[in-house]
Formats: C-alpha cells, sequence, structure tokens
C-alpha cells in the first residue's frame, strides 16, 4: 500500500471515488460505529431491507429464487424473524479498482448477538451499493439498525491490476443500485 492503511482509503475515497459517501473519520456517538477504522472501513446498513418469509411455502433454490420470499420494507429498524434472515444494501456506493480485492466481515456488536453479517468479496473493477445477507441464528426476534455500521470492509491492493476484472467479465451484479436477489 505504501501509505498506512487508513490514509491509503481516504486516498482512494477521495481521488478515485473508492467509496460514496465516504466517513473520513469513525462515528460512534450512541450508534454501531462506521467510517474509517485501523485497516478498513466499517460499512452501514440503508434502511432499505427485504425480509425473508415462509408465507408461500416456497423452496429456496438459488437458480430460479422465487421473490414472494421476500417481503420489503422501509424503516429505521428492521426486525428479523429467529432463525431467519433478511438481505439489505449498504449506505455506502463502492467502486473497487483493477489492482484492489475486498473481504467484507460482520462487526462484533452484531456476532455477540447471534447476528451474522455475510457479504461476498467485491472483485476488481465491481461497482454498486452491497446487498448485504443479515441472518438472524437466535430463536428470538432481532433488531437491525438502519444506517448504522452492520460490517466491515477490508482491502487487498495488488502490485498490478488483475488480468480478468468483474467489469470486463460483465458480473451480473455490476452496478447495482438496489438490493439484489439471486440470479443466473
Amino acid at each position: 500500500m505504501g501509505l498506512k492503511p487508513d490514509k491509503w482509503i481516504k486516498k482512494m475515497a477521495l481521488e478515485q471515488r473508492m467509496i460514496e459517501p465516504f466517513e473520513e473519520g469513525q462515528i460512534r456517538n450512541g450508534v454501531i460505529s462506521y467510517g474509517t477504522s485501523s485497516y478498513g472501513y466499517d460499512i452501514r446498513v440503508a434502511d432499505e431491507f427485504k425480509i425473508f418469509t415462509n408465507i408461500n411455502s416456497a423452496i429456496v433454490d438459488p437458480k430460479n429464487f422465487d421473490p414472494r420470499s421476500m417481503v420489503d420494507f422501509h424503516g429505521e429498524v428492521c426486525i428479523v424473524p429467529p432463525n431467519s434472515f433478511a438481505l439489505g444494501r449498504t449506505v455506502e456506493y463502492f467502486r473497487i479498482p483493477a489492482n484492489v480485492l475486498t473481504i467484507c466481515l460482520g462487526k462484533s456488536t452484531y456476532a455477540r448477538c447471534g447476528i451474522i453479517v455475510n457479504v461476498t468479496p467485491f472483485e476488481p473493477e465491481w461497482e454498486g451499493y452491497v446487498t448485504l445477507e443479515i441472518s438472524n441464528t437466535t430463536p428470538l426476534p432481532a433488531k437491525i439498525y438502519a444506517n448504522e455500521g452492520i460490517a466491515q470492509v477490508l482491502f487487498f491492493e495488488g502490485d498490478e491490476p488483475c488480468t480478468m476484472t468483474y467489469a470486463m467479465k460483465k458480473g451480473k451484479y455490476q452496478g447495482q443500485q438496489s438490493i439484489m436477489l439471486p440470479k443466473l
């Protein structure tokens, strides 16, 4: 990286619009923290959710996902049913450079409550709002707070751009503007 990781993130966010909106510091007063951290960036979940429901007794099939299995919800607090999940999206829009790969892990505040956040890596030259899978592993309903921290993105910079980027292979989730359900 050459620069200290937090300085590198700031440089990439400001010069290459890698993260928008970008919070230069760590915001923590009365909220689950978000913004620049030592080696990454703590992302926020927006107030847009799709909550899994079994009212239609559908089979979960990643090749043919039934959108009726999800209920749309907008609000400052999302309640995820016991032993279920919701999809959310980030407040931040990402533009990943061709020589960068990210890994995203859930924040410990949620993990300590049995709430797991799953996100696949952001590949080189992927861009969009990130779709987040938020699992409630407990037998009780769980609260998710919109516009607060949900996960941390770690950035890995290569010495040079990769040979085949997500944009080059025309990835199916490129440029997503909202929560995306699975598609082939």
